[in-house]
């Protein structure tokens, strides 16, 4: 029955993820941290009404920690290994990977963890893989709807003005989506973001 389930809902979240990175990006209401940080929230929210399952996704075992971990490590690596080769072979590499962090001076580092590793990491994953990647795949299959789900989270985040982060956020997609593809357990994902994001934000900053 889950496969029939009515897909106007995800279309018009999407849509309203679209909006929601514009004001989190493209304005200048309040803090960035703050504007991001209600974006996601709402997405998240909108995410866990949606899903009358919501409990079952959050079950895991000490090897879905396990993997969390593990893969947050892994994809550290290969964005370490990235920004060499991209500033090395593209010129405006350097100067926009460095302006992702511009926004770092908004907040107190220790208040952009918290944020990261509570809200926006586990916030998107609930999201993303457990609402539109799931419901994608429901309809078009594990393979096209894995796809078309990295596809989508990497377009919205045109709104940056930041070609070295959208091509960031499809390479992270494709692999939490890929992980979330296969373990089929929220928790794992949601380590995995939360603890890639403070480490590449926080701990040990790559521009």
């Amino acid at each position: 029955m889950s496969a029939h389930r009515p897909l106007a809902p995800i279309v018009m979240a999407i849509v309203a993820a679209f909006a929601l990175w514009y004001f989190a990006f493209q304005t200048e209401v309040w803090n960035f941290w703050l504007r991001l940080s209600l974006a996601v929230a709402l997405l998240a929210g909108f995410a866990l009404w949606q899903m009358p399952e919501r409990a079952s996704l959050f079950r895991f075992e000490a090897k879905d920690l396990l993997w969390g971990v593990l893969s947050a490590l892994v994809l550290y690596m290969l964005f370490w290994l990235g920004k060499s080769v991209a500033t090395a072979l593209l010129p405006f590499a350097s100067e926009q990977i460095s302006s992702v962090y511009a926004n770092k001076a908004q907040a107190e580092l220790w208040l952009i963890g918290l944020l990261l590793v509570v809200v926006l990491g586990p916030g998107e994953e609930i999201f993303w893989r457990a609402l539109v990647q799931r419901r994608l795949c429901e309809r078009l299959g594990d393979l096209a709807g894995w796809l078309v789900a990295t596809a989508v989270y990497a377009l919205v985040h045109v709104w940056t003005l930041n070609l070295m982060l959208v091509g960031a956020a499809a390479v992270a997609g494709l692999v939490w989506g890929g992980i979330y593809l296969y373990r089929k357990n929220l928790v794992t994902v949601i380590v995995s973001h939360a603890l890639w994001d403070l480490a590449i934000f926080v701990i040990w900053p790559l521009g």
